[in-house]
C-alpha cells in the first residue's frame, strides 16, 4: 500500500500566500539534463564497462554542478570567483616579500649590521600582518563559494527529485540511488567543497611554483662540478633539484595511492549502508520490538558495521603508505638546497641571506610540487562522491526521460468533460519495463458520489490509487478532474511530520492556517479529544501515536482541509470495526458533498458507499470485471441504517396520519 499522503490546492483557501511565496522563492532550477543515456560499446569488458561508467557520472555531475557558474546560476558566483583569484595572487605576492625578507634579514645579520636588522625587524611585521589579512579574506571568500555553491545545486537537486513524485518513483525503479538522502546531504557536500579547495590550491600552487623557479634561477645560478678533471656545469641546478625531487614524491604517491579512488567509494558505500540499516530500525522499531526481532537486527547491524571497519581498515592502510611518503618529503625539502648551496656559500660565492632565501623557494617550490601529494586522499574522496550524487542524477534523468517520452506510453492528466469529477479513461498502468499491471479500466465517477474499489491483494488496487495522485508516471489512458477540484489522499500509512502535533495536524497545510480552536474541534470529531493539551507540544509523534491514531489523525486533517475529493488507500485499516464506522460516519456528515473513491478489503465498508467496482487481476493485467450499485446492508452501527430507519418512522407516521383522516371501512 501506498504511504504518500496528497494534496493538491491550498485548504479551503488557507496557506494561499505562503504557497505562494514559497513559490516565488524556489530557485531556479538546472539545465535540462543529457536527452540520451550513454550506453558502453557491449563489446567492452565488464571492467572497460566499468571505466565509461566511472567517466561518464564525472561528466554528469560537471553538468549539472557548473550551471552555477551559468545564467540561472549563482548572482555573485563570478564576482566570488574573480575575488578568490585575485586574493591568491596578493597572497603569492606576501609570500615573495617574506622571501626577499630572509635573504636581506641573514644578509644584515651575517654582516652584524644592527640597523638593517632593527629595521627589517620593524618591516617584518606589517608583512606578516597583511599576509593573515589576506588569508583570512581568501578562507572566507572560498568558504563563501562553497556555501553558496552547495545551496545552489542542492535546491536544483531536491527540485528535481521532488518534482512529480520521483522521490517516491526511485523506490519503483532499479539503478544505483539507494539513500538518496545521504548522497543530497553528505556527499553533495563533499562534492562541492572539495573542487574550490582544488582550484585554489592548484592556482595558488601554480603561481608559487613559477614565481619562486625563476628565484631559485636568479640565486642558485649554474653549478660548476669537477669530474675526472673535467668541469661540468649545471644551469640552473637548484630549480632541476627541485623538478626531480617533485617528481619522485609525487610519481610515488600516484603508485602508492592508486587504488585510493576505489577505496574511497567503497567506504563511503558501506558507510551509507550502515547508516541506512541503523535507519531502518529506528523508523521500525515498534514491529521489531513486538516480534522480539532484537537478535537478528543486531546480527545484520553488527555484519553491516564489520563491512565499515574493514573497509576503513583498507582505507588506513592507503593514508599510512600516502603519509610516509608525504612525510618523508616534508623533513627532506628544507635540508636538500642547504645541502646544495654549502659548496657556493663555503667558496664565498653565496651570502648567507642568499642560502636561506634560497632554502625558503625551495620549500615553497616542493609544497607546490607536493600538492597532489598532500590532497591526494581528498582527491579520491571527492570523485567517490561525485559519483554517487552523480548516480542519482542519472537516475533522475532516466524518469525525467520517461516522463517526455512515449516510449513505454504515459498516463495522461487533463480536465474533465461532463459532469463527472474525476474520469479514467482507457487506463492502463505499467511497470516502467512495461509489464501491465493494470489493463484499459473505464470508470466516471460524479460529484457525491462513493465508490468503493475492491478486489484480491495484488490485483492492482494500490497501483491504480498511485495513477490517479500523478505518483505512477508509465501506463496509458488518462486521469481526468474537474478544473479547480480539491484532491486530498489517505493513505494506510498516514505521513506525521516533524515538530509540534498542531502541524502533524494541520499537514500538509501550514501550522498556522487553523486557530487552535479549530484542531481541537478537529481532534474531537475524530475521537483525539485527549491529545487537546498536547497540540503545540513537540515530540516525535511518528513514533509516540499508534497506527489506529495515526489514521484518525489523518481524518481530522480531512475534516479541516475539506476537499472536493477523497481517495482512501486502506485508510481504516488499523481501526477496529466501530472505530471505523465512526470514521466515515463523521466524514459522510461532516462533508455531505465530498466525492469518495476508497481502496478496501473489508466487506462492511461496502455500507458507506452508492458503487462498487471490482478489479481482478489476469494474465496481461488486472482488469474491471464489475460496475454496480450497492444496495444498503443492514448494520447496526451503520449510518445508513439510521437513515433508513428514520425514513421508515416518517414513512409510517404518514401512513398513521392518513388513516386517521379516512372513513373506516369494514
Amino acid at each position: 500500500m501506498t504511504d504518500i499522503e496528497f494534496h493538491r490546492g491550498p485548504p479551503n483557501g488557507a496557506g494561499q500566500d505562503e504557497a505562494h511565496t514559497s513559490q516565488q522563492a524556489t530557485p531556479a532550477v538546472e539545465p535540462p539534463p543529457p536527452p540520451i543515456a550513454i550506453e558502453p560499446d557491449p563489446e567492452l569488458t565488464p571492467e572497460e564497462i566499468e571505466q565509461v561508467r566511472k567517466k561518464y557520472l564525472l561528466k554528469r555531475f560537471w553538468i549539472s554542478a557548473r550551471g552555477y557558474w551559468g545564467p540561472h546560476g549563482g548572482r555573485l558566483a563570478w564576482v566570488c570567483t574573480i575575488g578568490l583569484l585575485g586574493l591568491i595572487v596578493i597572497n603569492v605576492g606576501f609570500q615573495y616579500g617574506i622571501n626577499v625578507w630572509n635573504r636581506r634579514i641573514f644578509d644584515a645579520i651575517e654582516q652584524r649590521n644592527a640597523t638593517t636588522v632593527y629595521f627589517l625587524s620593524g618591516v617584518f611585521l606589517p608583512l606578516v600582518f597583511g599576509s593573515v589579512v589576506v588569508v583570512a579574506a581568501q578562507v572566507s571568500l572560498r568558504m563563501m563559494i562553497q556555501r553558496r555553491w552547495r545551496s545552489w545545486l542542492t535546491n536544483a537537486v531536491l527540485a528535481r527529485w521532488l518534482a512529480n513524485g520521483r522521490y517516491y518513483q526511485l523506490n519503483l525503479i532499479g539503478g544505483d540511488h539507494k539513500n538518496p538522502e545521504a548522497r543530497i546531504a553528505e556527499d553533495l557536500r563533499i562534492a562541492t567543497e572539495s573542487p574550490v579547495d582544488f582550484i585554489a590550491g592548484v592556482m595558488s600552487a601554480f603561481l608559487a611554483a613559477s614565481t619562486f623557479i625563476v628565484v631559485l634561477w636568479t640565486i642558485g645560478g649554474a653549478l660548476h662540478v669537477t669530474v675526472a678533471g673535467s668541469t661540468v656545469t649545471i644551469p640552473g641546478f637548484l630549480v632541476i633539484t627541485a623538478v626531480i625531487y617533485a617528481a619522485i614524491t609525487s610519481s610515488s604517491m600516484v603508485v602508492i595511492g592508486r587504488n585510493f579512488v576505489h577505496v574511497s567509494e567503497v567506504k563511503n558505500q558501506a558507510e551509507a549502508e550502515f547508516r541506512y540499516t541503523l535507519t531502518h530500525v529506528r523508523e521500525n522499531g515498534e514491529s521489531i520490538a513486538l516480534l522480539g526481532g532484537e537478535e537478528e537486527e543486531r546480527s545484520d547491524l553488527d555484519k553491516t558495521f564489520t563491512n565499515v571497519l574493514r573497509q576503513w581498515a583498507l582505507l588506513a592502510g592507503q593514508h599510512r603508505r600516502t603519509t610516509i611518503v608525504s612525510q618523508g618529503s616534508m623533513l627532506f625539502a628544507p635540508v636538500v638546497p642547504v645541502l646544495l648551496c654549502a659548496p657556493k656559500f663555503l667558496e664565498g660565492s653565496m651570502t648567507l641571506g642568499q642560502v636561506m632565501q634560497a632554502a625558503s623557494a625551495f620549500a615553497i617550490v616542493q609544497s607546490a610540487f607536493g600538492w597532489l601529494v598532500d590532497n591526494y586522499p581528498r582527491l579520491a574522496d571527492w570523485n567517490a562522491c561525485a559519483r554517487r550524487i552523480a548516480s542519482l542524477m542519472v537516475s533522475l534523468d532516466g524518469l525525467e526521460r520517461a516522463e517526455q517520452s512515449d516510449a513505454l506510453g504515459r498516463i495522461k492528466h487533463g480536465d474533465v468533460e461532463g459532469e463527472a469529477i474525476l474520469s479514467l479513461n482507457d487506463l492502463s498502468v505499467s511497470l516502467n519495463d512495461g509489464t501491465a499491471v493494470v489493463k484499459e479500466t473505464q470508470v466516471e465517477v460524479v460529484p457525491g458520489e462513493r465508490v468503493l474499489v475492491a478486489g484480491e491483494s495484488g490485483s492492482g488496487k494500490s497501483t491504480l490509487v498511485r495513477a490517479i495522485a500523478g505518483l505512477w508516471p508509465w501506463g496509458g489512458g488518462s486521469v481526468n478532474f474537474r478544473p479547480g477540484r480539491r484532491l486530498f489522499m489517505l493513505p494506510q500509512r498516514p505521513y506525521i511530520p516533524s515538530g509540534t502535533l498542531r502541524r502533524a495536524v494541520a499537514y500538509p497545510g501550514a501550522a498556522d492556517s487553523w486557530s487552535l480552536e479549530m484542531i481541537k474541534e478537529a481532534l474531537d470529531k475524530v475521537g483525539l479529544d485527549y491529545l487537546n493539551d498536547k497540540i503545540e507540544e513537540e515530540a516525535p509523534w511518528d513514533q509516540t501515536l499508534s497506527g489506529g491514531e495515526k489514521q484518525r489523525l489523518a481524518f481530522a486533517r480531512l475534516l479541516l482541509h475539506k476537499p472536493d475529493l477523497v481517495v482512501l488507500d486502506e485508510a481504516t485499516s488499523a481501526l477496529d470495526e466501530k472505530s471505523q464506522d465512526r470514521m466515515m460516519e463523521t466524514m459522510i456528515q461532516e462533508l455531505p458533498k465530498v466525492t469518495i473513491v476508497s481502496v478496501a478489503h473489508r466487506a462492511e465498508l461496502e455500507a458507506f458507499h452508492s458503487r462498487k467496482i471490482t478489479l481482478e487481476r489476469r494474465e496481461g493485467g488486472a482488469r474491471l470485471v464489475s460496475d454496480e450499485d450497492l444496495v444498503p446492508h443492514k448494520r447496526k452501527r451503520s449510518l445508513l441504517l439510521r437513515l433508513m430507519k428514520n425514513q421508515q418512522a416518517l414513512s409510517k407516521s404518514s401512513t398513521n396520519l392518513g388513516a386517521a383522516s379516512s372513513p373506516d371501512v369494514d
